[in-house]
């Protein structure tokens, strides 16, 4: 549903004639299908039959979401190496790309509901400062797309001393 999304988005930007829109999201179609035709590679060493590998290589709505973070991602360490390298005009256009990819993301958690998330998991776990990388993964593992990774682990981190 969410390819389907940018794929017409894509399409009313050529119409409307927004170039940096329609580059950014060809940009991120062509992401999800690479990483289809990496599931689909992957499938193909024990699938044969050319139907059941379509279908079993087409990515959830979370993989295309986890696709679209990971550009989001990229853009924000770009722009921060613009910033620093004393480019910013390429750091606005880094957030700018970001501007049009982020309302495909899920609505993000804020830091309260994370703690929140980050507390019950430890107790849940009963977890000390050396399960960090446990409650982490379980902490991300709830929050699927709606968290940041750095901001969990920073939380994480906190709440474990």
């Amino acid at each position: 549903m969410l390819k389907e999304k940018i794929q017409a988005d894509i399409k009313e930007a050529m119409k409307s004639g927004n170039s940096e829109k329609k580059m950014v999201l060809s940009l991120v179609l062509n992401a999800i299908k690479n990483k289809e035709l990496e599931k689909r590679t992957q499938l193909s060493k024990t699938e044969q039959d050319p139907a059941i590998l379509e279908e079993k290589s087409k990515l959830s709505e979370d993989e295309v979401v986890s696709v679209i973070s990971s550009e989001v991602k990229k853009r924000k360490e770009s722009a921060q190496s613009f910033k620093s390298g004393g480019r910013p005009e390429l750091a606005e256009k880094e957030e700018s790309e970001i501007n049009i990819l982020v309302p495909y993301l899920p609505e993000q958690m804020s830091e309260e509901d994370i703690r929140a998330e980050v507390k019950k998991t430890i107790s849940e776990l009963s977890a000390g400062p050396k399960d960090a990388g446990k409650v982490i993964g379980s902490v991300m593992a709830r929050v699927k797309g709606k968290a940041d990774g750095q901001v969990v682990s920073k939380l994480v981190k906190e709440e474990l001393g």
